[in-house]
């Protein structure tokens, strides 16, 4: 079940900019009856139908995005991440009177606390409305299907919408919808719908209780709405589908932190697998599996194909040590209680005997060493968009087939900062060019341990040295 990245997706909807606030909390106010957070950190990223374009950058899509965002900071701040992931802001309108949605999130110790909304949720101006469909017909060809991601912010009306639907279906392009509300009837003839399982309910009048329900449920969605295929994400359940008879698919989710964007993950998953030529069935699978992944993880996150593939690949393992998200992380390190964890991190692109020895001295300091590696992009930020050399799958799994290596787990910051907060190590061990440097995690480990590296050995001198050879020769 391969996808193939070589295919255009146009996503249409309402932006949100989600805003986390992360901090601890070891007091309650003395003027409430409240916590208070210590704040060590905030960080934004796309939300709404902006994480279903992450999520279709992260497994290297061509996407590109029609949305309509105000003239307020929040607008400023989605263009910059938007330019950041290298995606084209040229057909978001701008509508003067609007606040863009803007979402806030207070995380104290990985729990959510509270969240807090600024946001215009009324229809867009009657005029935008009109310029998006005919911005919408001049540039359909260019794409292979295309996502509605409706948040009911006020983008997605009911005249966008049908005219959306009905251009596409003459065009003989598909539509898959994240639908809102109640009331289905303007996604009618879509491909396809994503409603979870309240959702659905609530449009069909059916509550889902068991396999009867579901299928009833199913089969009204997809005869009163003109749906070529029926769906229905069933959370912890996994995925029901209808299109010639019912089948569900079990979630693959081993542990759940945060649900945050998983609806965003599935469609994007469904959209390019459908476009790859897969039929819904693998299309269905992969985007689970996706799900599983992207749950496991704090905030709304993405799932590159590696990590698709390589846990698409393990799901039958009874055990391997190259694991993708925390909650497999938390598996291996709750069967393996009393055990001394040892941690360190890097990028391990280019493996040598320097990063061997170095892992050799690390695992002699405990029982177990977990080692965190850095993901394409988070190397790409630290070094260059010419690195990684090697991908993340393969770095991985060379560190993973090293005998003094017991876990091996990517993360996405540019720091391990959160994954070593959440491990809490017994040993967090570092190289020792650290020396007399601020270690990142440090307060969350028993002990800090700073291993000799071995001199001349890098990376980057081998780099170096390829890169003078060949223009020696």
């Amino acid at each position: 079940m391969l996808i193939d990245t070589n295919h255009s997706v146009l996503v249409v909807g309402d932006l949100i900019l989600d805003h986390y606030i992360w901090g601890s909390c070891e007091r309650i106010s003395p003027e409430a009856p409240v916590q208070i957070i210590d704040v060590t950190n905030e960080s934004f990223l796309l939300g709404g139908c902006g994480n279903v374009v992450n999520n279709l950058k992260s497994i290297g899509a061509n996407v590109s995005l029609i949305s309509v965002m105000g003239d307020c900071p929040t607008s400023n701040k989605i263009q910059q991440i938007l330019s950041d992931i290298d995606v084209d802001s040229k057909y978001i309108f701008q509508q003067s009177n609007r606040f863009t949605s803007k979402k806030t999130r207070v995380i104290s110790s990985n729990h959510h606390v509270i969240r807090f909304d600024k946001e215009s949720k009324d229809d867009i101006d009657e005029n935008l409305q009109l310029e998006i469909i005919n911005l919408f017909s001049e540039i359909l060809n260019n794409f292979d299907i295309v996502i509605l991601s409706d948040y009911g912010k006020g983008v997605i009306t009911d005249y966008i919408a049908r005219q959306i639907i009905s251009i596409s279906n003459k065009n003989n392009t598909k539509v898959i919808v994240d639908p809102k509300g109640s009331d289905y009837s303007k996604y009618k003839s879509a491909y396809l719908l994503t409603p979870n399982k309240k959702e659905a309910s609530l449009a069909t009048g059916i509550e889902i209780i068991d396999q009867s329900s579901l299928e009833i449920s199913l089969k009204k969605l997809k005869s009163e709405f003109n749906l070529k295929i029926s769906l229905i994400t069933l959370s912890e359940e996994g995925i029901g589908i209808y299109d010639n008879e019912v089948h569900v698919y079990p979630t693959t989710a081993r542990e759940v932190f945060d649900v945050t964007g998983a609806g965003d993950t599935v469609i994007s998953i469904l959209a390019i697998c459908i476009a790859s030529g897969l039929d819904i069935q693998e299309s269905v699978q992969l985007a689970n599996i996706a799900a599983g992944i992207v749950v496991g993880k704090v905030g709304s996150a993405t799932a590159s194909l590696d990590e698709i593939y390589n846990y698409h690949q393990n799901l039958n393992s009874e055990f391997n040590s190259y694991i993708e998200n925390w909650g497999q992380l938390s598996e291996k390190i709750n069967a393996l209680k009393g055990k001394k964890i040892v941690f360190t991190n890097g990028c391990f692109d280019i493996l040598h005997y320097g990063h061997v020895k170095y892992l050799e001295e690390a695992k002699k300091l405990g029982d177990l060493l977990v080692v965190g590696i850095n993901s394409d992009k988070s190397i790409s930020n630290l070094k260059g968009k010419s690195r990684p050399i090697n991908t993340l799958s393969d770095r991985a799994n060379i560190i993973n087939s090293l005998k003094s290596v017991d876990i091996v787990i990517p993360f996405e910051e540019d720091t391990p900062l959160e994954l070593i907060k959440y491990i809490s190590p017994d040993v967090l061990v570092k190289g020792s060019d650290y020396k007399d440097k601020k270690i990142v995690g440090a307060e969350f480990a028993k002990e800090v341990v700073l291993i000799d590296y071995i001199k001349g050995r890098s990376s980057t001198n081998i780099i170096k040295k390829i890169m003078n050879n060949e223009k020696n020769n």
